[in-house]
C-alpha cells in the first residue's frame, strides 16, 4: 500500500510513494517525474536537503514500490517448525510458537501462576496490586481490564451485539449467547465425575458436585450457618436483616427470596403443578411433594446422630437437632421470642400482625398456617392419610401418627441434657426444662436457663432497645444494630484475598 507525499526544494516539487512496512521510498515512474536514488530529508526549518540523481528517461530502475513489495513478502524468513506459517520477524515467531509448545515463561511473583504472554501477566497483577486503570465515564466504575469496561458500557448503552441465529435474541456478551445457545442445541459439556450427569452451565455442575461432597463454602456472619450456593447464604441473610425485597403483586406480602414469593403467588392462583404419581395428590412445591411422597415409600433417610431418630426431610432433622444444642435462632423483632425454624417465626409475627392469609372455600375460616389449614378441611372431607403399619390406626395430620408409633416402638427421642431423663414428645421435654430454669424474669416470672437470654428478654419488658443515630431504627440486640450501622457507613470489613472486592457481611 503506497501513498503520496510532497517535499519542496526552492521551485522543485516531486511527489514519491512511501511503503508503510519498510517505510522506503521510491521514484514515481510517471512522465516528467524525475527518478531518484537517494533522498536525504530533514526538518523543513532547517531547509531540506535533497539530493537528486537524475536517471536517463530510458534507464530501468530495479527497485520500484510493486518490486518492493514482492521482496517484503520474500523476506518473511522465519517458518514455524509446527504449521510453516512465516514470520517476518524472529520475535512474532517466538511469540507464535508458545501456542504449540504451551510453554508459559512469565511468573507471577506473589501467586506462582504462570503465563505465556508477559502482557497476560500483566493485566493479571492487577488482581494482587488492586490497579484498575479504565474507568467508566458514565458511572465511574474502575476495571483492572479495556475490555471489562467495553463490556461494562454496554450496560448503559443498551447495546447488544451478540444475536441468537435460532430465536434472535440478543445479548451484551459474545459468553451469554454461547450459554443461551445451549438451549437450541441440547448441550451440555460439563459432566459430574461422581455419577455423571451433565450441565450446560460449569456453575451448575460445581454446585451439583457439592452434593457429593458435602462442601458448604458459603456461611452466615450472624448464625454460622453454612450453605452449597452463594444464592441462598444470601437469602438466609436477609433473616437475620429482615429485608424482603420480594413483593406479592395480589396482596403485598413481601419474602425473602424470589423462589418463596413464586410459591406463594400460587396461593392466589390455585396452581399445583407438583403432583404425587401414587396418588394424585397435587402440591404448590416440589419440595412438600417429596416430603410428602416419603409417607408412600415410608423411606427416613436422614437420622438424628445424636439420638438416632429419622427423618423424612433434611430441614426436619436440622430443626430437631436445635432441640439437642439448644440453639434457637430466629428472635422475633416485637417480642423477642426465639424460635428454631423461620417459618415457626413467620408463623408467630402473625400473632401481632393478626394475619390470616388461609381460608377454608367450605366454611370460610381462616387460619395462620397453611397446614393448620390443611389439617382444618380433613374435617369437612373426613380423610385421614396417614396410617400406622403396626396396627392399622388412620389420622388425619402426621404429627398424630407419629406420637401414636411411639406405643408400638417405645421411642422416647426428646432427651434432657442435663438430667439425661427422656420423653416421648418435646411438649413434655418443655415442661421438664421450666422446672430447673434458674433466671426468673422479675416482670413476667418467665425462666432462662442463660442468664444471657433472660438479659435479652428483659428488653422487651424496658422498651430497652440499641438505635441507630443515622435512621432511628431500632433492635433488641448490639450486633444486630452494628450490622446494620455499615449501610451508613459504607464500611465493608472484608475483603477477598484474589479479587480484592469487599464486604460488609462475611
Amino acid at each position: 500500500m503506497f501513498v503520496g507525499q510532497q517535499n519542496h526544494c526552492q521551485h522543485l516539487q516531486l511527489t514519491w510513494p512511501v511503503c508503510h512496512r519498510g517505510q522506503k521510498q521510491f521514484v514515481n515512474k510517471q512522465a516528467g517525474t524525475p527518478k531518484l536514488t537517494e533522498i536525504y530529508n530533514l526538518s523543513f526549518e532547517n531547509r531540506q536537503k535533497i539530493v537528486i540523481n537524475e536517471i536517463a528517461e530510458g534507464d530501468s530502475f530495479s527497485t520500484s514500490g510493486e518490486q518492493h513489495q514482492e521482496n517484503y513478502k520474500d523476506k518473511k524468513s522465519h517458518p514455524c517448525p509446527h504449521c510453516g506459517k512465516r514470520f517476518r520477524y524472529l520475535s512474532d515467531l517466538k511469540r507464535h510458537i508458545v501456542i504449540h509448545t504451551g510453554e508459559k515463561a512469565y511468573s507471577c511473583s506473589d501467586c506462582g501462576r504462570c503465563f505465556s504472554r508477559s502482557g497476560s501477566l500483566k493485566v493479571h497483577q492487577r488482581i494482587h496490586t488492586r490497579e484498575k486503570p479504565y474507568s467508566c465515564c458514565d458511572c465511574g466504575e474502575s476495571f483492572s481490564q479495556l475490555q471489562h469496561l467495553k463490556r461494562h458500557q454496554r450496560i448503559h448503552t443498551g447495546e447488544k451485539p451478540y444475536y441468537c441465529s435460532d430465536c434472535g435474541e440478543s445479548f451484551s456478551q459474545s459468553g451469554n449467547l454461547k450459554i443461551h445457545q445451549r438451549i437450541h442445541t441440547g448441550e451440555k459439556p460439563y459432566s459430574c465425575s461422581y455419577c455423571e450427569k451433565c450441565f450446560s452451565l460449569l456453575s451448575s455442575l460445581k454446585a451439583h458436585q457439592r452434593i457429593h461432597t458435602g462442601e458448604k463454602p458459603y456461611f452466615c456472619s450472624v448464625c454460622g450457618k453454612s450453605f452449597s450456593e452463594i444464592g441462598s447464604c444470601k437469602a438466609h441473610q436477609r433473616i437475620h436483616t429482615g429485608v424482603k425485597p420480594y413483593s406479592c403483586s395480589d396482596c403485598g406480602r413481601s419474602f425473602i427470596s424470589f423462589s418463596n414469593l413464586t410459591s406463594h403467588q400460587r396461593l392466589h392462583t390455585g396452581q399445583k403443578p407438583y403432583a404425587c404419581s401414587d396418588c394424585g395428590k397435587g402440591f404448590y412445591q416440589l419440595g412438600h411433594l417429596k416430603v410428602h411422597q416419603l409417607i408412600h415409600t415410608a423411606e427416613k433417610p436422614y437420622s438424628c446422630s445424636d439420638c438416632g431418630r429419622s427423618f423424612i426431610s433434611l430441614s426436619n432433622l436440622t430443626s430437631h437437632q436445635r432441640l439437642h444444642s439448644g440453639q434457637k435462632p430466629y428472635s422475633c423483632s416485637d417480642c423477642g421470642k426465639s424460635f428454631y425454624q423461620f417459618h415457626t417465626l413467620e408463623v408467630h409475627q402473625r400473632i401481632h400482625t393478626g394475619e390470616k392469609p388461609y381460608s377454608c372455600s367450605d366454611c370460610g375460616k381462616s387460619f395462620t398456617r397453611l397446614d393448620s389449614l390443611n389439617h382444618h378441611q380433613r374435617i369437612h372431607t373426613g380423610e385421614k392419610p396417614y396410617s400406622c403399619s403396626d396396627c392399622g390406626k388412620s389420622f388425619s395430620r402426621l404429627d398424630s401418627l407419629n406420637h401414636h408409633q411411639r406405643i408400638h416402638t417405645g421411642e422416647k427421642p426428646y432427651s434432657c441434657s442435663d438430667s439425661g431423663k427422656s420423653f416421648s414428645e418435646s411438649k413434655t421435654l418443655k415442661l421438664h426444662n421450666e422446672h430447673k430454669k434458674p433466671h426468673h424474669c422479675p416482670h413476667c416470672e418467665k425462666c432462662f436457663l442463660y442468664i444471657s437470654h433472660l438479659k435479652r428478654h428483659t428488653n422487651i419488658h424496658t422498651g430497652k432497645k440499641y438505635s441507630c443515630s443515622d435512621c432511628g431504627k431500632s433492635f433488641f440486640q448490639f450486633d444486630n444494630l452494628k450490622v446494620h450501622q455499615r449501610i451508613h457507613t459504607g464500611e465493608k470489613p472484608y475483603s477477598c484475598s484474589d479479587g480484592g472486592k469487599s464486604f460488609s457481611i462475611k
